[in-house]
């Protein structure tokens, strides 16, 4: 009771936060994005927060006002594109399979957030990588490129690894947040990414919630699971506390 107290709590607090937050529009190799920025102080740490496979959306922004009210930066990517927000699951498998079949435009899309994110005087310095579902796969795949960040956080995110990549260039910690249920990454995929971490001697720690299918912590979803949800973000909160100075 306490817990869900607290949750609630937060969530009433991000509803001040709002108003400080902003669309911001930026380039990647041409192309238009559109991200959200918002900071409740000009030298918080930041939070580089990446969408799942429906784009940039309002999960991603309430989930940046809680941060902000936590007392982070966020900048929240749009890995898509400017306006593009799949509605359909053929769009979306479309949309998200483009990205996983073309590393390096991921890639490019990913470090062309951080320079967004930079340009708003966000501390990308002092920094962790956030994401769900889709987001977390792009986040790990932002730690295997090597990026200056100190931390990777995913959010029952795609965990394979691609052919050819490994985890020898990760320059921060990583913290797996999954579910036990979750049929679409299975606990397989969550064991062989705990032995790749390991021998690549990358700092990690890695959490299963039972009963927790894939998508576990969308509110108002039919795959909401509030307790999972509560503990994460708890997790997360406590991480990002002793990550970020």
């Amino acid at each position: 009771m306490k817990l869900l107290s607290t949750f609630c709590c937060l969530l009433l607090l991000a509803t001040s936060a709002a108003a400080a937050g902003s669309a911001v529009g930026y380039e990647v190799d041409g192309a238009a994005f559109e991200g959200y920025h918002v900071a409740p102080a000009a030298a918080a740490p930041l939070v580089l927060l990446i969408h799942d496979w429906d784009g940039l959306g309002d999960y991603e922004i309430k989930r940046a006002e809680m941060l902000a009210a936590l007392g982070y930066a966020v900048f929240a990517a749009d890995l898509f594109g400017k306006g593009i927000r799949p509605v359909t699951m053929d769009e979306r498998k479309q949309r998200t399979g483009a990205l996983y079949a073309d590393r390096p435009r991921l890639r490019a899309r990913l470090q062309g957030a951080l320079a967004a994110a930079k340009k708003q005087g966000a501390r990308v310095d002092n920094a962790v990588a956030a994401g769900y579902c889709f987001g977390g796969a792009a986040v790990l795949e932002l730690a295997r490129s090597g990026a200056d960040l100190k931390g990777f956080v995913a959010f029952h995110g795609g965990l394979d690894l691609p052919p050819g990549q490994d985890y020898s260039k990760v320059r921060g910690s990583v913290l797996i947040l999954h579910g036990t249920a979750d049929s679409s990454v299975s606990m397989e995929d969550f064991a062989a990414l705990a032995v790749a971490l390991e021998s690549a001697v990358v700092p990690h720690e890695m959490i299963t919630y039972s009963g927790a299918p894939h998508a576990f912590t969308v509110f108002g979803s039919d795959r909401y699971r509030q307790d999972a949800d509560q503990k994460s973000w708890r997790r997360f909160s406590d991480y990002l506390a002793a990550t970020l100075r």
